[in-house]
């Protein structure tokens, strides 16, 4: 853990994870949140504030007019001046001047922002309204206009000017009371801490605060009587509260992935510097090789400067909530002593830049050379300077600018986003009410803000070893983790990009020569039989090769920085290939194909890994799957597949392994468990278990008789009992839970051992820390990059029987893949064949309505990897039932029953 900063309080820190221990464990019990986390205020004050920009004459009266309406999203106009239409159910004027109360209760919606009033605050009005309470539109999103704006109101800052003086003036921010210490004032949130919260609080007992004060003074320990808050709107508190009686924490875990999806995630881009600046400044340039050379997309055109030796620069004033992924410029050593040798690249708001990299160009290279990658926030002006010309020049050119860049989104919460059209990809939240999943949203925003701002204490340091977060999950929560909930974590991608950062090492000395023979390799791959030790593979050949040829020898850490994108150089034997990076890559991908094969007729030419059960039955999910071998003991191998995969993870290359949930949870860290996880690995046996379970003495009795002793079969194929001399003995009907249990262990234990190996090795490269920070979905994405599915690809394994050329199905079908997300047609990929990775044979029928138009879901046979379509009315309802199908539709297997066999 990190130490507290000067601004940080203790008490502020200790409390809040008290907090965060109570909203875990009600979060994974689909309990109610703590009522601190949901407080809203009985009474905000609110003052209009004048657009002057927006169109249409000004009120010579001063007053306005406000429209109150029964409930949000369906008002016609809101915040108005002056206006004599009222199409609500009622108005309230207001006066130049004069304030409005409201509750602190608000709702966001496609229309704007809206804020509650209470049945006694519409009779202050006098509006007319029979209304238990009514709504006002605050401001609009797209038109601008008028607004409300919550201020002090006139009593408290009068009695605030008579403490602390008349030249005291309200700030309002969340986070901070404004107030005068001994030798001036202060307004940082963390400096005054919760202190001056309880003086101003108990002074005033009506002192508005915003919920993470409520949090802090609930939970923060301290010495004396507890502050008074302002009295909360208890029917806002428990709308924020609710938890709909089916709810479940795996369906919290889906309501972040559908804000990640919506509007948790970076779009990048790459392209024209244009696209992210607002203006470029440049120290000097030439008249006819100016800034906008920079920006033309042409390389034979470039910016000179026209200054003096080591002043040059050039500032990019960006657009606002651009980050910066990765800054290139394009350079051409024809440029001889004008071309940049050394580059550093500063960034900042104002006056105030701080260096961010420094970075030497190579005076041979002509193209785009990275100056500047993942930064995390954005920064107003990135400052590009050139520190040195190359043979001492005194100007410099360049060529070209070029930035990667991902657009900084906030999570801006609106109701619209939650109709069912949108939750078609999310089954556990369609059927509930969009205003409880709007305000769930809005619970769960409020709890990661807590999260992040105690996040970095609770991440390990890459130099300490006595403490991990995976020890500190434990207390916070005993059930279950919060890991997806990180998603949508602020401070977590620079918390990696740190913990990352400050273990890495410098690029080797000298990179390792491999000499390959890829001839021996694909002999063994095609008969593994006949050399077991399997030392022709290219896997192994790589291993050995890598060794320290001596005890002098260092062997490789693998923790190199990203630019060090080739760590080992192959010589193919009797083959005409120079690596120049192509080689090492070939022997990456050829490693991956022999550890898992992607042809399920391909035989296995490692011992590493074997094919799940449901691979081998054909049945359920992930049938492409491969789980580690657990008769295999060669630890020191799997420790260094370990080391490959966070190789992997810190560079640009991917170590693809086919590998269910079921292990990726295991090396971050996360639960699993056997209804959710295993189904992946052996659904067959998930179905018998669960079936037997319920079963009375009679069907126990008829389906096993005395056959059924206690022995289980492990992915490997091998039998192993239970318990001791567990062949001879039987399983009867009032053992068969006990019986259950023990399965259920041995089967999710089973591969213990290589795993804890495998993530051995992945420690010994990536720090626990950014294990700990990532989800297992992010760490699959980071080592085996993300598995395409074009539809290119597709065309090619598909198959149309019994359809005309002409069928307009034929169309339809490719038009919907095409509006498909890659995450959509592999699920698709997966509702049909059983696999979410390519290649996988597809045969596509009419369904049994033949040319009859039907709105019917599409049926699949995943044993035979066929597609039953029905003949739709247009491409839009063919690409919504196949969608609807592929994530609704998956975990219904009526292939095969589990008594078949």
């Amino acid at each position: 853990m990190v130490p507290l900063n000067a601004s940080e309080s203790p008490h502020q820190l200790l409390g809040r994870l008290r907090f965060l221990t109570e909203a875990i464990g009600c979060l994974s019990r689909a309990e109610p949140l703590p009522a601190a986390l949901c407080y809203v205020p009985r009474e905000v004050q609110y003052k209009i504030c004048k657009d002057l920009s927006a169109p249409g004459p000004a009120s010579a009266s001063g007053r306005s007019l406000l429209s109150v309406w029964e409930s949000p999203g369906k008002a016609g106009s809101g915040v108005g001046s002056g206006s004599r239409k009222c199409p609500g159910r009622g108005t309230i004027e207001l006066r130049k001047g004069s304030c409005l109360r409201a509750s602190g209760e608000e709702y966001c919606n496609g229309q704007g922002l809206w804020v509650k009033l209470t049945r006694e605050q519409l009779e202050e009005y006098k509006t007319g309204c029979e209304l238990e309470e009514g709504w006002i539109l605050m401001c609009k999103h797209a038109d601008g206009g008028d607004r409300l704006v919550p201020v002090e109101s006139m009593e408290r800052i009068q009695r605030q000017q008579q403490l602390f003086g008349v030249d005291y003036k309200p700030v309002i921010r969340e986070g901070a009371v404004k107030t005068r210490k001994k030798g001036g004032v202060s307004t940082h949130p963390d400096d005054i801490g919760i202190l001056l919260l309880v003086e101003v609080t108990e002074q005033y007992p009506n002192c508005q605060v915003g919920w993470e004060q409520v949090v802090d003074l609930t939970y923060s320990l301290r010495l004396g009587a507890k502050p008074k808050i302002m009295e909360p709107d208890v029917a806002a508190v428990e709308r924020l509260r609710f938890v709909p009686p089916t709810w479940t924490y795996e369906c919290d875990e889906d309501l972040i992935h559908f804000l990640y999806d919506h509007i948790g995630k970076e779009d990048e881009n790459l392209g024209s510097i244009k696209q992210y600046v607002d203006s470029i400044d440049v120290s000097s340039f030439m008249e006819e090789f100016n800034v906008s050379c920079l920006t033309d997309n042409h390389a034979d055109t470039y910016w000179e400067s026209d200054g003096s030796q080591g002043q040059h620069w050039v500032r990019l004033n960006m657009k606002k909530g651009t980050i910066i992924k990765k800054l290139f410029l394009t350079v051409d050593t024809t440029d001889e002593n004008f071309m940049p040798k050394r580059v550093a690249v500063y960034g900042g708001e104002g006056d105030n830049l701080k260096k961010l990299s420094d970075v030497g160009i190579d005076e041979s290279y002509i193209g785009d050379v990275c100056v500047l990658e993942d930064m995390t926030a954005h920064l107003p002006i990135i400052e590009i300077r050139i520190v040195e010309c190359r043979d001492d020049g005194i100007d410099v050119r360049l060529r070209g600018i070029k930035i990667k860049s991902s657009r900084q989104r906030e999570l801006g919460l609106n109701a619209d986003m939650f109709q069912p059209a949108n939750l078609v990809r999310y089954p556990r939240l369609e059927g509930t009410d969009p205003d409880v999943l709007y305000r769930r949203a809005v619970v769960i925003q409020r709890f990661i803000k807590i999260l992040d701002s105690v996040l970095h204490h609770l991440v390990p340091a890459w130099d300490y070893t006595l403490g991990t977060f995976g020890q500190l999950k434990v207390p916070l929560c005993p059930q279950q983790h919060i890991k997806q909930f990180l998603l949508l974590s602020k401070r977590r991608t620079a918390l990696i990009t740190q913990c990352l950062k400050d273990s890495e090492t410098s690029k080797p000395n000298f990179m390792p020569r491999l000499y390959i023979n890829r001839r021996l390799a694909m002999e063994h791959r095609d008969n593994p039989t006949l050399d077991p030790t399997c030392k022709n593979t290219v896997f192994t050949q790589v291993y050995e090769g890598l060794k320290p040829s001596d005890k002098y020898e260092k062997p490789l850490d693998y923790r190199w920085p990203l630019r060090y994108d080739q760590w080992w150089e192959c010589k193919f034997i009797a083959e005409g290939i120079i690596d120049q990076g192509g080689g090492f890559r070939d022997s990456i991908a050829d490693m991956s194909e022999e550890l898992c094969p992607s042809s399920a007729e391909s035989p296995v030419p490692l011992p590493f890994f074997v094919r799940t059960s449901n691979q081998g039955s054909s049945t359920g999910e992930a049938r492409d799957m491969y789980v580690p071998n657990p008769s295999c003991k060669e630890f020191t191998k799997y420790e260094w597949i370990g080391q490959v995969m966070g190789a992997a993870l810190r560079g640009k290359e991917f170590l693809v392994l086919a590998l269910p949930g079921f292990v990726w949870k295991q090396l971050t860290g996360e639960e699993v468990s056997w209804s959710k996880d295993f189904p992946a690995v052996d659904s067959m046996l998930v179905k018998l278990l669960e079936m037997m379970e319920g079963m009375d003495k009679e069907t126990f009795e008829f389906k096993f008789g005395n056959e059924l002793t206690y022995t289980t079969v492990l992915s490997d194929q091998r039998m192993v009992d239970l318990i001791p001399g567990g062949t001879r003995t039987v399983v009867h009907h009032e053992d068969r839970l006990d019986f259950i249990r023990l399965v259920q262990k041995a089967r999710l234990e089973e591969s213990k051992e290589q795993i804890a190996a495998m993530q051995a090795g992945l420690l010994k490269v990536v720090p626990q820390a950014v294990l700990d920070l990532l989800t297992w979905q992010e760490l699959e994405k980071k080592i085996c990059g993300d598995p395409e599915v074009t539809v290119e690809a597709l065309k090619k394994l598909t198959r149309f029987e019994d359809f005309e050329p002409s069928d307009t199905r034929i169309q339809c079908f490719w038009e919907a893949l095409n509006n498909f997300t890659n995450e959509d047609r592999s699920r698709f990929l997966r509702f049909v064949t059983g696999r979410s990775r390519l290649p996988a044979r597809i045969y596509i029928y009419p369904d049994k309505l033949g040319s009859e138009t039907t709105d019917a879901l599409p049926e699949s046979s995943t044993c035979s990897s066929t597609l039953f379509l029905p003949n739709y009315a247009s491409a839009k309802i063919c690409e919504e039932k196949l969608r609807y199908a592929a994530y609704n539709c998956v975990a219904i297997d009526t292939d095969m029953s589990p008594w078949e066999e």
